[in-house]
């Protein structure tokens, strides 16, 4: 690793929770300020897409941008989350959220979103692996362009012993960890280019949803679980799991059950929106790609999201 990158991985992880709070605080605020564009989409989106007066828009988005920057710097915590920060810092919810993960005898996706501290969530899954006696569990993420940055990340998310993979390369590794009932992890809820969506409705508007998560679950034979890492008022975290989608109970053509599960971790992402929406990345242009005449438009389901 490039020596200036060694030094920000040294220093990087000698933040604590506070200092992760109070500095990713500070910076949200700075960038709040300075980021204009940035502001107007994030409170414009909440508006439209929650409903709400443009006073209380302009409160969650502002938090909204804090809780972002703490996330970008809870990415120095991931190689501390063992036990006993476990113990000390996160609730669970329900409270058998992490003997669910270990117990559980079949290969699992696990879906999450920019949501809370959802890097941390790599730390987690690398503690219940471990603890399960599993297959290493996969995070697969987007790339940076910028190698020395891409490799600081990489060592960053995979420090309690997840492995990392590029979503451009992952569909193999996913699958062989899923044939060991291993555990792959995936964020779904970024905008993507239309090659690689289903179209459906995601908080009111139609937007494009990442389906390869849904066909890797239905080769693998994978339960599909939601799993989400939000900050909670006592300065810990919740680890929320929902309950999942056994992949292999799903009836109709293999094209419907990939529809079936997306629509699955889409309405478990818009649940958790609307719960704690000032934690969610709404600078993000999440609704940038959008159909065009003739695409298949994936209806949601009579009770998704409520």
């Amino acid at each position: 690793m490039n020596p200036i990158y060694s030094a920000i991985y040294t220093l990087g992880t000698k933040m604590t929770v506070h200092s992760s709070k109070v500095l990713g605080c500070a910076l949200g605020t700075l960038m709040w300020n300075s980021i204009p564009k940035r502001r107007k989409l994030a409170i414009t989106a909440i508006q439209r897409h929650l409903n709400v007066e443009y006073e209380e828009a302009v409160v969650i988005a502002k938090k909204s941008f804090m809780h972002n920057c703490r996330s970008f710097l809870e990415l120095f915590l991931v190689p501390k989350v063992n036990q006993k920060f476990i113990n000390e810092l996160v609730v669970q919810d329900p409270e058998n959220a992490f003997s669910t993960c270990v117990a559980t005898n079949s290969p699992m996706i696990a879906v999450t979103a920019h949501m809370g501290a959802w890097e941390i969530m790599a730390g987690l899954l690398g503690e219940i692996g471990s603890v399960a006696h599993r297959a290493q569990p996969l995070v697969v993420v987007r790339t940076n362009k910028n190698k020395n940055i891409n490799e600081l990340i990489f060592k960053l998310r995979g420090g309690r012993g997840a492995v990392v993979l590029s979503h451009r390369n992952a569909v193999f590794g996913v699958l062989r960890a899923l044939k060991r009932k291993g555990i792959a992890a995936f964020l779904v809820d970024h905008n993507t280019k239309r090659k690689e969506a289903l179209f459906t409705d995601f908080l009111g508007e139609t937007a494009a949803v990442n389906s390869g998560p849904a066909f890797l679950a239905l080769r693998g034979k994978a339960i599909v679980l939601p799993a989400f890492l939000v900050r909670n008022e006592q300065g810990g975290y919740t680890f929320i799991l929902e309950k999942p989608l056994d992949t292999e109970s799903l009836q109709g053509t293999r094209e419907e059950k990939i529809q079936q599960i997306t629509r699955f971790y889409t309405d478990a992402v818009e649940r958790i929106v609307r719960k704690y929406p000032e934690q969610w990345f709404w600078m993000h242009k999440r609704w940038k790609t959008q159909p065009k005449a003739g695409d298949f438009i994936l209806p949601r389901n009579d009770s998704s999201a409520q």
